[in-house]
Parts: structure tokens; C-alpha cells; sequence
């Protein structure tokens, strides 16, 4: 299966799995097309701008200089300012900790190094520890993903807490609802994939705490502050959504042999194969576009333009969209509601609901 998305991806790096990237997976699981270029590495955003469809966010380069300047404050000198916050809002009597930059000992080995040292504390019950960088794993869809968070997972007296570094103010104690409503999201993937690693080795999954650390600067300044943020909510939605994502190798075997999403570029940089070519290629895999994509898919304004065209339902929303079962376009929703479409077997129900919003409408509107 590998091989097989490696041509899927062409001769290039395979872009690594994240946890925002997790996250917008599982808030849409109906999605093979994402499914199948998270598994195989695409890179969504440069595919999304060689196709002429870029999203409309992304972090500006003065916002990562900002928070790569942050996490800086947070972890220098061991963790000791991360050290105080959390003795803080912990109520921890922990003089001193220990620290493993788990990103020293190299790329290939980090994930079979952050394996024996989660073991070796789950098991010895030893003194507080950071453990900075670590590489965990989670299963997606029958494919496992390699996660490399920029987190610090914290281990103290058997129990571990993950801290989650983000750039965003704090001010006067409140934060944007929506930056933090994402950063638990994200959060929820690294307890998630931590639980995962400590069942695997033979530990209960429990001992990974539901409250994460969130970190954020106070105010103006550069000085962090922390508080503790419960993600039992996000973890349920997750566990149940990543349940209903079709199998990887499933949605391959629906695919012609030779299709590929190649982004190979030139001299220059700038991707040989033609626009036309990849959305066609694109045209293969099914996606399930939902106004919400626009917030969270590199493909969203691809797919919403495809959507359009072809006038899905889509478009509408999750919960119209839904509610229209086996309506699969507003032409056809419209048509049943006007009485000038017959139902097809099994949307006799739909239809009588569509004319009775129409006949309600009609008389609103005399």
C-alpha cells in the first residue's frame, strides 16, 4: 500500500501528518479525497495554489517568527518558566524536573526513543520529567501516521499532561473562543495518540490526563501564562469519527493504476504537470465539501468551486445536507419541492417534506 500512495504522490517529500490536519480529518470523515492525500503526503496547499484555488488562511510569516520567539521563552533553560506555570496550576511541590529534548537523538530513532521513555516512566513511577519533541503514532484509517508535535509532554508521579505552546494573547484572562476551541482540538490528537502508545504497552491509557496544559502569552507581552483546558468532549468526538473514515487501502482499490496527483516541479520550482491534468486527477477521488471546510482544508475553495458546479447539495451545510438524504442536488431538491420531479424509491418522504416547506413558503410570501 505504501508504494502505492508514494505514486499517488509523486517524486516528492511526503509532507507529514499534524495534528490540525488530524483534527479537519475527523471533522469530516465523509471525505475520501482528503483521506486519501493526508495518507499519501500531498501537499494540500501547494497543490491548492498550482490549481488556482488558495485557502483563505494560513499563518503569515511575522505569526511564526512570533510563536517560534514564544515557545523559545517557554522552553529555555530546561523548561524552568513552563516549570513554574505548572506548579502553579497544578499545585505541584516539585522543586526540580528532569528534561529529554527527544528530538536529539535524530529522526529515525525518535519514535522508538519516545516508545522506551514513556515505558521506562510509566513503569518506574520516577521523578518528574519533560519530555520535549516526542514522535507518537496513530492509526488513520487502517494507515498509521507518524504525529510530530510541537508539544512537551509532562510526566509527574505516574500521571502525563500534554502542554500545548500557542502563540495567541491572552488578555485581561480571556483568549479568542475560537483559537481555543482549536488548540483543544489539536490537544485532543496528542492525548489521543499518548493514550494509544501507553495501551500499547501494556499501561492503562488513563494515566494520560483529559485536562492539557495551554499555554498562551499574556496580554502584550511575551510573558506565558497557563491554564487547563478539558478536551473529554473533543476526545469523544474523535475517537468516534476517526471509527467511520474508510480504509485506506479500501479507497485505493477504487482507483486507476496510473493515477497520480504529481507535483514534480521544474528548474524553476514551479510544478511541469498542468493545472488541468491534477484537477482531473483530483475529479477521481470523491470529497464531501462543507461551508466549514473553509476553515480547515488547504482544498476547501478547489471543492467548493466543484461543488458548485455540479450544484451538490453540499454547499448547503453538514445538517441540510444530511437532512436531504439521497437528494444529491439543489436542482433535484428544487424540482421535488415544485412537484415538477417524481420522487425516486425511497425519497417519497423527503419529497412530501419539500413540498410542505414549499406550500409554507408560498404563503409566507403572499
Amino acid at each position: 500500500m505504501n508504494g502505492r500512495l508514494d505514486r499517488l504522490r509523486g517524486p516528492v517529500p511526503s509532507r507529514p501528518h499534524d495534528a490540525r490536519a488530524i483534527a479537519a480529518l475527523a471533522a469530516n470523515p465523509g471525505c475520501a479525497r482528503r483521506a486519501l492525500l493526508d495518507a499519501a503526503g500531498v501537499d494540500k496547499d501547494r497543490t491548492a495554489r498550482h490549481l488556482g484555488f488558495p485557502a483563505p488562511f494560513g499563518q503569515s510569516q511575522f505569526a511564526i517568527t512570533r510563536g517560534n520567539s514564544f515557545e523559545t521563552v517557554v522552553k529555555e533553560n530546561g523548561c524552568a518558566e513552563l516549570l513554574r506555570l505548572l506548579r502553579e496550576l497544578l499545585k505541584l511541590p516539585v522543586a526540580e524536573v528532569g528534561y529529554q529534548d527527544v528530538e536529539s537523538v535524530g529522526a529515525h530513532l525518535r519514535h522508538s526513543h519516545t516508545r522506551a521513555l514513556v515505558d521506562r516512566a510509566a513503569r518506574e513511577d520516577g521523578p518528574a520529567v519533560f519530555y520535549d519533541h516526542p514522535l507518537l503514532s496513530l492509526r488513520i484509517a487502517g494507515h498509521v501516521c507518524y504525529l510530530e508535535p510541537d508539544v512537551v509532554a509532562f510526566q509527574v508521579e505516574g500521571r502525563f499532561h500534554i502542554v500545548e505552546i500557542k502563540s495567541f494573547s491572552v488578555i485581561d484572562g480571556q483568549a479568542e473562543p475560537r483559537k481555543v476551541a482549536a488548540a483543544a482540538r489539536q490537544a485532543a490528537v496528542y492525548v489521543l495518540a499518548l493514550r494509544a502508545l501507553l495501551a500499547d504497552l501494556g499501561h492503562a491509557e488513563e494515566r494520560v490526563s483529559h485536562e492539557v496544559v495551554l499555554v498562551c502569552p499574556e496580554n502584550f507581552a511575551n510573558q506565558p501564562t497557563a491554564a487547563l483546558v478539558d478536551v473529554r468532549r473533543q476526545l469523544a468526538v474523535l475517537r468516534r469519527q476517526l471509527t467511520r473514515l474508510t480504509r485506506v487501502d479500501t479507497l485505493l482499490d477504487g482507483l486507476p493504476e496510473g493515477l497520480t496527483f504529481d507535483l514534480a516541479p521544474g528548474q524553476d520550482g514551479v510544478p511541469t504537470r498542468p493545472a488541468g491534468e491534477v484537477a482531473e486527477a483530483l475529479s477521481r477521488v470523491p470529497a464531501r465539501y462543507a461551508p466549514d471546510c473553509l476553515s480547515t482544508c488547504d482544498m476547501c475553495m478547489f471543492c467548493r468551486d466543484e461543488a458548485r458546479e455540479s450544484g451538490a447539495t453540499d454547499l448547503l451545510g453538514r445538517q441540510v445536507r444530511d437532512e436531504l438524504g439521497g437528494v444529491s442536488s439543489v436542482a433535484e431538491a428544487l424540482g421535488l419541492a415544485e412537484g415538477t420531479l417524481e420522487p425516486a424509491e425511497g425519497q417519497e418522504e423527503i419529497a412530501r417534506l419539500l413540498r410542505l416547506a414549499e406550500r409554507l413558503r408560498e404563503e409566507c410570501l403572499r
